[in-house]
């Protein structure tokens, strides 16, 4: 008898330090559940409350800067130059990577699907970002809503560049002589679509004349046929036009800018030939993935802006002719909306599309 009550208080105990031990199991388990909860509400407080990213990291490694064109050309020339003087400034190489051939479009569109933190950027240029939603009816990329943009670095006036041997000194003369002539002159281009095609147009729309399109694989081509006189008129770069200026053998009419070129201080501007508000550039410019951290894209304008400002970066920038230039990521924001708008108008007038 005295076995059995002692075995039932043992019993007893036994449940009484098991449900003392579940008792302190179910707080434990409740003050960790309510710990991670006010942890919770303090990571979500702080990510609402949170300034923008500082970038202060920013770059840990290196950047690519993807240039969709061939190596060689004034694009290159500028991601270079840039890229050398703002490594050194981070103490991160900026690595170029150039993707020439699809109309720049393949290579533009592997920046708007890179990640946004800064590691890939592109060097951007009037052709894919303003020219192409103009005249491609589908893109892969939208250029105002799939970039960061971080600074316009330089841009470029075209050069209206004729034969000597046609017999105008003037734009007056060229615009008369093409009047009496409807359709006769013929004006080469880089190909359907391209900066200098659509300039045209412009050109003869404000003019109020008519010339026959011939296009060529680049500029350097249709201005060798110009040299040849096979076509009567090019509207150049000044990488292609200056160096035949200079010795003569091509003869320029007018600058597409607003104001006189710094390139070809003595040629006048389309716009005080007899054309006011003609004002039509080139231009690079770097870009970012859109949703890129603010802070990030600032540090990135900075650093640019200050070697655009350099007067070694700045005297190497300008020696393939053309303009420095530097401003904010809202400025260049503004200037690619107006820039689009431009040629989207001068597109639909002139029935221009790429296939």
């Amino acid at each position: 008898m005295q076995s059995t009550v002692r075995k039932r208080l043992l019993y007893a105990a036994y449940d009484a330090r098991q449900a003392k031990n579940r008792a302190a199991d179910a707080v434990r388990t409740h003050s960790r559940r309510v710990a991670l909860a006010f942890a919770s509400i303090w990571a979500l407080t702080a990510a609402l409350t949170a300034g923008p990213a500082r970038g202060d990291d920013y770059p840990s490694r290196p950047i690519r800067l993807i240039v969709p064109y061939a190596a060689g050309g004034a694009a290159d020339a500028v991601a270079r130059i840039i890229a050398k003087h703002v490594g050194e400034s981070f103490g991160q190489p900026i690595v170029i990577e150039n993707r020439g051939g699809a109309g720049a479009i393949i290579d533009t569109d592997l920046v708007n699907k890179s990640d946004p933190d800064g590691y890939t950027l592109l060097l951007g240029q009037s052709g894919p970002i303003s020219i192409n939603p103009a005249v491609y009816k589908k893109l892969p990329y939208d250029p105002l809503k799939d970039f960061a943009p971080v600074t316009l670095t330089t841009s470029f006036p075209y050069i209206m560049v004729v034969n000597p041997k046609l017999g105008v000194k003037t734009l007056q003369e060229f615009v008369a002589l093409a009047k009496s002539k409807p359709g006769a002159l013929n004006y080469g281009t880089a190909g359907i679509g391209g900066a200098n095609h659509l300039l045209t147009e412009l050109f003869d729309s404000k003019a109020g004349i008519t010339m026959t399109h011939i296009p060529y694989r680049g500029t350097a081509l249709a201005v060798a046929d110009l040299l040849a006189g096979q076509v009567q008129v090019v509207f150049a770069d000044p990488v292609s036009a200056l160096p035949h200026i200079n010795a003569g053998t091509l003869l320029a009419l007018a600058v597409t800018s607003k104001a006189r070129s710094p390139v070809a201080p003595d040629v006048p501007t389309i716009s005080e030939s007899g054309f006011p508000g003609f004002d039509a550039i080139g231009w690079h410019g770097i870009l970012a993935p859109a949703h890129t951290p603010a802070a990030i894209v600032d540090k990135l304008n900075t650093e640019i802006v200050k070697a655009l400002k350099d007067p070694e970066t700045r005297n190497l920038l300008e020696k393939p002719a053309i303009q420095v230039v530097g401003n904010s990521p809202d400025a260049f924001a503004s200037f690619i909306r107006q820039d689009i708008a431009l040629w989207k108008q001068v597109a639909d007038q002139a029935k221009v599309e790429a296939r």
